[in-house]
C-alpha cells in the first residue's frame, strides 16, 4: 500500500470512531478484536501444601562400609575370571593350521609363534607351592625347589632370622600370584620390592662403608627424606578461621585438629628420639611458602637418619614417601623397629599402660591423612577414588611395620 492511501485509511477509520453511533460490525476489519483460541479461560489452581513439620535434613554420606566394597570387588574379580575362562576355551578351540602351512612358513612367522609361546609360558605359573626354609642362619622362600631372587642382582634373598612374620609374608605374596607375568608387575608385589631395596642398602653399605660416601645409596636417601622435612605434612597447619568459616560453638576445626595430632607426635620424638631439640610448625597463619627449620635441627636428625639399619632406612623411606612426611614415618619406625632406635620405646615402654593401644598402622594412616579426612568427613568420599588410597596408605604403612620388626634385639 502506498502512503497517500494508507494515510487516507487512517483518517477514515479515525472519523468512524468518533461517531457516536459505531457498532462493531461497522467498524473496518482492522480494528476489530479477535480471539485468537475458543478455549474458555479459567484460573489456576494452586496446589495445596500436604507437607507438615519442618523441612527435611539434607542427605548425608553414606557410611564406609568395608564388607560392601570387598563384596562388589569379589563379584567383579568373579565375573574377569569367567571372562578369561571363556577366552582360554575359544583358543584352545581354534583349529590349528596344516602341516603344508607349518612346512611352508617364512621366518618371521617361526619368530611369531616363539614369541606367542613365551607369551604363553609368561602366564603360566611355573611354582605349585611355597615354602618358607631356614638356610644357612637366614630365612629364604622358595619356589617350590628354587629360591627367590633378586631381579637385578640375582642373589637370593635371606631374610634374617628375627624377621619370621617379613618370611612368611613374603612367601604369602608369591603365592598368591597367578602367573610369571604377574611376578614382573611392581605393584602386585610390593614387599617383594621393599625387602630387595633394603638388601640393596646392605650390598651398597658393604662396598662403600656404613657413613656413605656423597655418591651411595645411603646418602641419596636421606637428602631426599630431609627435603620432606621443611614440608611435612604434620607441620603444616591451615590457617584461623576468618568470619565467614567460624564453626559452630564447641566445635572443632581443621587447624585445632592437627595442632593436637603434631603437639602429640613432637612432644613424643622431642623427649625420647631426639631429647632437647626444637621442632616447630612450618606453615602457619596466613602464609603459603613453609619455611626452614634451624641448620641444627636438620644435622641432628640427618645424623639419625644415616645411623639406621639397611632395614630401618628402607622402611622409612616407604614410609616417608606413602605418608609425605619424616615425623609421622618415624614415630611408626621407633614404634616398631627391633634395632637401637627402638629401645625403650615398644612394648608398653612409650608411656603407655599395659593394656594401651601401641601406635600402630591406624594411628599412622590417621596421622597422614587428617585433612583428607576433615574434607571427606564434611563432603563425602568419591567412591573408588578415596576408599582406594585410604586402603593403600594403610597397606604401605603396614609393610614398615612388617619391615622393621622382629623378635631380636630387645
Amino acid at each position: 500500500m502506498k502512503p497517500p492511501a494508507r494515510i487516507a485509511l487512517r483518517s477514515a477509520i479515525r472519523q468512524q470512531l468518533q461517531c457516536p453511533h459505531v457498532s462493531p460490525s461497522t467498524l473496518p476489519l482492522a480494528t476489530r478484536h479477535r480471539q485468537i483460541h475458543t478455549t474458555p479461560t479459567a484460573p489456576a489452581t494452586v496446589s495445596p501444601i500436604h507437607g507438615t513439620g519442618p523441612p527435611p535434613e539434607p542427605p548425608q554420606p553414606a557410611a564406609d562400609s568395608a564388607t560392601s566394597r570387598l563384596e562388589r570387588r569379589r563379584k567383579q574379580a568373579e565375573l574377569l575370571e569367567k571372562a578369561q575362562v571363556i577366552r582360554q576355551s575359544e583358543a584352545s578351540s581354534t583349529p590349528t593350521s596344516s602341516s603344508a602351512a607349518k612346512s611352508s612358513s617364512s621366518p618371521s612367522s617361526s619368530a611369531g609363534a616363539a614369541k606367542k609361546a613365551r607369551d604363553t609360558a609368561l602366564k603360566k605359573r611355573f611354582w605349585k607351592h611355597v615354602h618358607v626354609h631356614e638356610v644357612e642362619g637366614a630365612w629364604e622362600v622358595h619356589l617350590d625347589k628354587r629360591p627367590l631372587r633378586r631381579p637385578n642382582t640375582k642373589e637370593i634373598v635371606r631374610v634374617p632370622l628375627s624377621k619370621p612374620l617379613l618370611a612368611t609374608a613374603l612367601a604369602v605374596e608369591w603365592d598368591m600370584l597367578l602367573s610369571a607375568q604377574q611376578a614382573t608387575r611392581q605393584h602386585l608385589i610390593p614387599l617383594t620390592s621393599l625387602v630387595c631395596r633394603a638388601l640393596d642398602i646392605a650390598d651398597d653399605d658393604a662396598t662403600t662403608g656404613s657413613s656413605g660416601g656423597e655418591d651411595s645409596v645411603r646418602s641419596g636417601i636421606a637428602k631426599v627424606l630431609m627435603r620432606y622435612l621443611d614440608t611435612d605434612s604434620l607441620l603444616c597447619w591451615a590457617p584461623p578461621p576468618g568470619e565467614h568459616d567460624m564453626p559452630a560453638q564447641g566445635a572443632e576445626t581443621l587447624r585445632d585438629r592437627q595442632k593436637m595430632a603434631a603437639e602429640e607426635v613432637v612432644g613424643f620424638l622431642t623427649s625420647r628420639v631426639w631429647p632437647g631439640l626444637s621442632i616447630e610448625p612450618v606453615l602457619d597463619g596466613e602464609s603459603i611458602m613453609p619455611r626452614s627449620h634451624s641448620e641444627v635441627t636438620r644435622q641432628i636428625i640427618l645424623g639419625w637418619v644415616m645411623g639406621l639399619s639397611p632395614w630401618e632406612l628402607a622402611g622409612l623411606e616407604r614410609g616417608v614417601l606413602a605418608g609425605k612426611g619424616l615425623l609421622g614415618a618415624v614415630r611408626l619406625l621407633v614404634e616398631w623397629s627391633e634395632g637401637f632406635v627402638g629401645a625403650g620405646v615398644g612394648d608398653g615402654a612409650s608411656g603407655a599402660a599395659p593394656g594401651q593401644k601401641r601406635f600402630g598402622v591406624e594411628e599412622a594412616a590417621r596421622l597422614a591423612s587428617i585433612e583428607v579426612d576433615w574434607q571427606t568427613g564434611r563432603w563425602g568420599e568419591v567412591e573408588d577414588t578415596h576408599d582406594v588410597e585410604k586402603e593403600d596408605l594403610r597397606r604401605q604403612f603396614g609393610s614398615v611395620v612388617l619391615l622393621v620388626s622382629g623378635t631380636g634385639g630387645r
